[in-house]
């Protein structure tokens, strides 16, 4: 009987050779081997490749003052001029502020809202109610932002507009909302929620639905009302889901909803102190002024400051708790 190696785990000669062997190969023989599932693969790996990382080379642009008239590598090396002038110009701490500030009342208030009508949704008893309601909910999720931007227009439109026509029969005068900045924070705010609400609540409802209803079962015994039995294991219960939708929003606070604000706002330069984000500038930079410098340089920022945010948010939930941590 040939006894273990010492050193070798308990493994006699022969297996710890074979272990070797295997350790050595690389990813080449794994390729080989498993051929027919990276060639499934292939067809996620090119479009990320020709979507997202080949387009990375653009950031040169952020450095440049681009000229239609030469090459696509012949505009003048400008430096970092362009993000000089974003910041002494105001708009870059403008544009960060919108951003930031809307994409934040969107998380916070989208989350709350959404986790309060899923609570109210999972305790109805009716069940012909419930699916009624929650299909109401969610139906404005499938509306475009091009229908919500016509239905906008016609409610507040200052000659026929909705509103105005019903102030006009109550004698009173018209209202120029597109003439009123501050007005706009709370509209978009609004139409978010009104278009968005109903797959969050859906998402926070399939949670409540995985709840054992042994802990209900157990709180009743015990002489739990109903808002206790909300209080002390629903809310309870759904920390999990709203930390990783609340890190999926923060990766992208910088990236404001364009859609949103592009078809509500369009080019009303009125409304741009309080409605320009990152994205419209952006867009309106590459489409009205041509300044793919600034555009880019713009854009560069967007990514930087989002990519930051998101690792030290995550870093620090990983302190807190590593099982509500992204990565």
């Amino acid at each position: 009987m040939q006894l273990p190696l010492k050193g070798t785990g308990g493994l006699s000669p022969q297996i710890e050779s074979g272990t070797r062997k295997r350790r050595k190969k690389g990813f080449l023989h794994e390729l080989i081997h498993n051929r027919i599932l990276f060639l499934m693969l292939l067809p996620a790996l090119l479009f990320f490749l020709v979507n997202s990382y080949f387009p990375m080379v653009g950031v040169y642009y952020a450095f440049t003052q681009f000229d239609f008239n030469s090459g696509l590598f012949d505009a003048p090396f400008v430096g970092l001029k362009n993000f000089e002038f974003l910041w002494k110009s105001g708009t870059l701490i403008k544009l960060t502020l919108n951003t930031i500030g809307y994409n934040l009342a969107f998380i916070l208030l989208g989350n709350v809202l959404a986790i309060v009508c899923a609570i109210l949704l999972s305790e109805l008893r009716h069940k012909w109610f419930k699916k009624l309601t929650q299909s109401i909910m969610f139906l404005p999720y499938f509306v475009s932002f091009v229908i919500l931007s016509v239905i906008v227009y016609n409610v507040f439109n200052y000659d026929s507009g909705f509103l105005n026509t019903l102030l006009a029969r109550f004698g009173a005068g018209p209202v120029d909302v597109y003439n009123k900045p501050l007005v706009w924070i709370f509209l978009i705010i609004l139409f978010y929620l009104w278009k968005n609400l109903g797959y969050s609540m859906v998402i926070y409802l399939a949670a409540i639905t995985g709840i054992s209803d042994e802990y209900y079962e157990a709180a009743k015994i015990d002489g739990a009302h109903i808002f206790q039995r909300i209080w002390y294991i629903t809310v309870p219960m759904l920390k999990s889901t709203f930390v990783v939708l609340l890190l999926f929003s923060l990766g992208s606070i910088m990236k404001g909803q364009f859609d949103l604000f592009y078809q509500l706002i369009g080019n009303n330069g009125v409304l741009y102190n309080t409605t320009d984000i990152l994205d419209t500038y952006v867009f309106r930079s590459l489409k009205v002024t041509f300044d793919i410098g600034m555009a880019t340089a713009a854009g560069l920022y967007q990514s930087l400051f989002g990519f930051i945010l998101i690792m030290t948010v995550n870093y620090m939930i990983r302190k807190i708790n590593d099982d509500y941590a992204l990565f």
